[in-house]
């Protein structure tokens, strides 16, 4: 058991949660909730020993291995994919290896009588018997089995880690993470950018295969499927219910409802007393009632309901500049990496003001032909950008480009210019960040923060093409909403790349499916693209291109 007692965690005259206490068993499947800013993924780091908190303590078995797996990480170096899956056992390797280098110098010494000698047999057995009471592995096999399920094709295995987008390495380091079989696995956000075959690979690995889970996640079908038990984080506290979102979900409301009940019960008992005090404290006869009455109000608890999120994004795009008729035209624009062909001769157009989604299962080239509209990379054919367009543009990975020493308002303040700087706070505000909370600096935000601050860059100046990139990963569901309906009013063209079809609905004007090496156009909006293709969701497409 993992025991988690006490934690508070202040910073900068603010307490983010206070004296949070509860255990993790073997089993558990723990889904954290919370709005933004919450303290979510505070709560995970100090859990995986990354951040230590203002007090409180964090208690594990001495043995207990504890795997977490941040939002924002970037694996990226010269090893294969297949080699960095494969430092999940780099531990264990490392032990064989001194184990070999003792046996060596124990056959190669002849100093049998010495006391180093009869410490380097100590050692060796030492050492052996911690190895060969691991259960035996193949861990060729292991590494192969998780590669897939997590999406890799097997020609992927020998391909450099450098070659794949951030959430591809993501996946290698949740690789990593489920190679170790670890008794606790703390995951941020993890199917942000997983197709549903990789989901439901990674739901059903997490079932029947993984000891202990907390999850962030706002995927509720996820959520849902997952967990058997969910803690919300609201107002510095935390509530433990042992039931999964959706049943939480109404059990949150009822404990609302009774917080209220006796919150007025209570007002409605201090304001008789205060009326009995007012009425009859200069009456001889009725001192030691009025006495009695005061001195219990003093020491009264005042009962508290916990406040509904009431703060909301007010989010704007600016007029968009008149552009060309045609801001983008692709003529047999093809790509590959090496001998892979990411997709081949797709010509397409995309109208001044339309509005138009990229759909399609993961790496099938949709982040790749927006760099290429971006002109971010080589490829073969042509790319058109029309006359005065002003590009927008909002990666995958926007959040975490973010410089993490600067504060909110510097890094707005770096990069505004003119008389727009006279309105950072203005800005700020509309975004959720106001008063003191604009000094705190960018490594303390949570994912949904830094993907609003992100955002706020998109506003600084005049665009007419607005190019967003996975836009609502880390956004939880009314934030969702509030973006989708400022992009309705948008009245610049729109390229949005997304999974979620409830994003998509009455948004998207036009389809553009990435599939099979090919870009086809579909002159319809979601529904009627899903309805063409008799399909219920955009998980259906991903699941059968």
């Amino acid at each position: 058991m993992i025991s988690v007692d006490g934690l508070t965690v202040e910073f900068g005259g603010t307490t983010l949660f206070k004296d949070i206490s509860f255990a993790i068993n073997e089993k558990d499947r723990i889904a954290l909730m919370g709005k933004n800013g919450a303290g979510k993924s505070t709560l995970l780091k100090i859990i995986a020993g990354e951040r230590k908190p203002s007090n409180g303590k964090v208690t594990a078995p001495k043995d207990a291995v504890i795997a977490y797996l941040p939002q924002h990480l970037i694996t990226e170096n010269k090893r294969t994919v297949f080699e960095e899956a494969s430092q999940a056992f780099a531990e264990l390797f490392t032990m064989k290896r001194e184990i070999d280098e003792l046996n060596h110098q124990l056959t190669t010494r002849t100093d049998y009588e010495s006391d180093s000698y009869y410490n380097l047999i100590e050692q060796v057995s030492a050492l052996s018997e911690k190895y060969y009471t691991i259960e035996e592995i193949n861990f060729d096999a292991e590494v192969e089995k998780i590669l897939l399920g997590l999406g890799f094709l097997r020609a992927d295995f020998s391909r450099p880690t450098s070659e794949f987008s951030g959430g591809w390495r993501m996946r290698i380091e949740l690789a990593k993470i489920l190679l170790q079989k670890p008794d606790l696995i703390l995951l941020d956000e993890p199917t942000n950018h997983m197709d549903i075959e990789s989901v439901q690979w990674l739901e059903e690995f997490l079932i029947n295969s993984a000891k202990a889970v907390i999850v962030i996640s706002h995927d509720r079908t996820f959520v849902d499927n997952i967990t058997s038990r969910t803690i919300e984080l609201t107002m510095g506290k935390a509530y433990d219910y042992k039931v999964n979102y959706s049943s939480y979900l109404e059990l949150r409301h009822e404990r609302r409802q009774q917080q209220q009940k006796h919150y007025d019960e209570q007002q409605k008992m201090i304001a008789d007393n205060r009326e009995f005090i007012d009425r009859f404290k200069g009456t001889y006869s009725k001192t030691n009632q009025v006495q009695s009455r005061v001195r219990m109000l003093e020491k009264l608890d005042i009962l508290e309901v916990d406040e509904e999120d009431s703060s909301a994004l007010n989010l704007k795009f600016p007029p968009a500049p008149r552009s060309g008729s045609w801001p983008v035209v692709a003529e047999d624009v093809s790509k590959n990496y090496d001998d892979i062909q990411v997709f081949s001769n797709a010509s397409f157009s995309i109208a001044r003001g339309e509005k138009v989604a990229f759909v399609g299962r993961n790496g099938e080239g949709k982040s790749t032909m927006v760099k290429a509209i971006m002109n971010e990379i080589n490829f073969a054919g042509k790319m058109a950008i029309g006359h005065n367009v002003k590009i927008g543009y909002f990666a995958q990975n926007q959040a975490s480009l973010l410089n993490e020493d600067l504060t909110i308002f510097q890094t707005i303040d770096d990069v505004a210019v003119g008389d727009i700087r006279t309105k950072i706070k203005d800005i700020l505000g509309a975004f959720m960040f106001s008063g003191d909370n604009i000094s705190k600096k960018v490594k303390v935000l949570s994912g949904g923060e830094r993907t609003r601050l992100a955002m706020i860059k998109l506003l600084l100046e005049p665009i007419n093409l607005l190019i967003l990139d996975e836009p609502t990963n880390h956004l939880d569901m009314r934030t969702k909403d509030i973006l989708k309906s400022a992009l309705t009013d948008y009245d610049g063209t729109l390229i949005l790349v997304s999974h979620d079809r409830d994003f998509l609905d009455g948004l998207a004007t036009k389809v553009f499916e990435f599939g099979n090496k090919m870009v086809k156009e579909h002159f319809s909006d979601i529904k009627g693209f899903l309805a063409m293709k008799k399909m219920e969701n955009l998980k259906e497409i991903e699941r059968k291109s």
